[in-house]
């Protein structure tokens, strides 16, 4: 039960994030929308780092000088993953750039499936600790995968806004933009829920599928959310909502014995 909860834990922060269609008014403000793309950005790239590359590598210490090797092909093939669905699949970016293969989809559509292939590496990050952590990986603790789903439903909970507010500036009604911003999250629980159907073969490949997790999620942070957030003025904006979510994802990571107390107090 309490691992259903922590992998549906991002979802709702998706599904949080595109209620504000009924709250808000307009649309977001660039610079607003500048500080939650570098927020979101912030807290992959601390998840990454904190909570999939380290315990890929101490998962692979005992290859002595070839330990660098799970985390360094892991990563490596993750890169080339999201590079490959990025060419493949038709989507379109905030700055209604449009990438993949030619196709006739409507725009609404367009912006979904871009948001889709953000969400399909922080689906497989949460699904691959959580497997460990089931598995009985003393270098993934319960504490450790909740902190990184919640970390995902924090930079989540911006990522639902971002796209259901376009939409319903598009003429789609709240109710409908709510859907599509809530759907577009979908894709984390039920990719989680696969890896963790996976678990008893990809126990000996862990140290690559965390590292390849986190090359996947560097890849939308470096390839789609930073360029956007740097667009135009005030890119010092992104910066600093870069800052905030790292530092955010950071404490959580280190400090998962406060969310323990938290929990059970």
């Amino acid at each position: 039960m309490n691992t259903f909860i922590g992998i549906m834990i991002p979802f709702i922060g998706t599904t949080l994030g595109a209620a504000m269609v009924y709250l808000m008014r307009g649309d977001i403000k660039p610079s607003v929308q500048k500080a939650l793309l570098g927020f979101a950005a912030g807290v992959m790239i601390a998840a990454s780092v904190w909570s999939l590359l380290i315990p890929s590598m101490d998962m692979s210490a005992d290859m002595n000088k070839l330990a660098f090797i799970p985390a360094a092909v892991g990563f490596a093939l993750g890169i080339l993953f999201l590079l490959s669905l990025d060419k493949i699949i038709p989507h379109m970016h905030l700055d209604n750039e449009v990438e993949g293969v030619s196709s006739k989809l409507k725009k609404t559509t367009m912006l979904i499936l871009a948001v889709t292939l953000h969400n399909i590496p922080e689906g497989m990050a949460v699904g691959v600790v959580f497997a460990g952590f089931m598995t009985g990986n003393t270098d993934i603790t319960f504490l450790g995968a909740l902190s990184l789903s919640i970390g995902i439903a924090i930079q989540n909970f911006p990522e639902g806004a971002i796209i259901s507010m376009p939409l319903k500036n598009e003429g789609i009604s709240k109710t409908k933009s709510f859907i599509y911003g809530t759907l577009s999250g979908i894709v984390e629980p039920i990719a989680a829920f696969l890896t963790i159907l996976l678990s008893s073969v990809i126990v000996p490949l862990l140290p690559y599928l965390l590292s390849f997790a986190a090359g996947a999620m560097i890849y939308v942070v470096v390839e789609e959310l930073i360029p956007e957030a740097n667009e135009g003025e005030h890119s010092n904006i992104a910066t600093i909502g870069f800052a905030v979510g790292f530092l955010i994802m950071m404490i959580l990571e280190l400090h998962s014995d406060k969310i323990k107390q938290i929990i059970l107090y």
